[in-house]
């Protein structure tokens, strides 16, 4: 079994360009067999030829890894201290944000950011860069079309002002997708760009070893302006964030020193 594990991370990070040894093994593995039990299947060799075959159940795993989760202003009172603290003090040293949504998803997150801003200064445009490993995901993002249970936290103003609806979607209008870019954008492998005034990487390492966790938030401080703020997600607290370089800004947000 262990030389058939060894074996399929091989072929799926050379088929993907996703390196599972950066994941915890125990929950990757549990994750991968139950899906894995569901198709039939008793071997992971089986099982990647399977992949291999049939792109539907390809494009069903690399989701079911990569974790698709998304709603707007997800955890809501951290986006209003993102919104009323973080960004409010960002803007009085900067009138043009560089922020960056690592692991975007189906783009809630970055389009959240957007609406913020809108609000905050209409008359600006910051440079909202919204990454992601699943190109798939990505071109729904870039759609800007949601669920009601995606759309539950918009609030009543916000929702007559950014949506409009289709169906039983939620579509965010064009000038807010307008102020989105999106990109592929490999967080384990790719370069990083850098000056940003805020990055956010929420929900996104929960499988991720903890040696691939400390050198992810160590690139994330390279990528940070003096003073830029890296937001986590509400499960993901930096312990060692004082030996990463980081000093405490408020819970959940972390500050590159000036």
């Amino acid at each position: 079994m262990e030389q058939d594990w060894e074996a399929f991370k091989k072929k799926f990070n050379a088929k993907a360009g996703i390196d599972l040894n950066y994941y915890k093994r125990a929950q990757m593995q549990r994750r991968i067999t139950n899906l894995m039990n569901r198709h039939g299947h008793s071997s992971y060799t089986a099982f990647f030829s399977q992949l291999e075959k049939d792109p539907k159940a390809y494009k069903e795993f690399v989701e079911y890894i990569t974790i698709n989760v998304t709603e707007f202003f997800r955890t809501p009172e951290k986006f209003e201290e993102l919104e009323k603290k973080v960004l409010a003090d960002l803007l009085q040293r900067s009138s043009k944000l560089n922020i960056w949504s690592a692991g975007c998803s189906m783009g809630a997150e970055p389009y959240s950011l957007s609406m913020i801003l809108a609000d905050l200064t209409p008359s600006a445009r910051h440079r909202i860069l919204a990454t992601d490993l699943d190109e798939e995901v990505l071109g729904k993002a870039k759609e800007g079309k949601f669920s009601a249970n995606e759309y539950k936290n918009i609030s009543s103003n916000r929702a007559s002002k950014y949506f409009t609806k289709e169906g039983d979607r939620y579509v965010v209008v064009p000038d807010i997708r307008s102020r989105v870019e999106f990109k592929k954008h490999n967080l384990l492998l790719d370069k990083f760009e850098s000056g940003f005034d805020l990055i956010l990487c929420r929900n996104v390492v929960i499988y991720f070893t903890e040696e691939a966790k400390d050198a992810l938030y160590r690139r994330f401080l390279e990528a940070l302006k003096p003073g830029g703020v890296l937001f986590v997600g509400g499960t993901e607290a930096i312990l060692n964030f004082r030996d990463i370089g980081y000093q405490s800004y408020m819970p959940f947000f972390y500050q590159k020193p000036f």
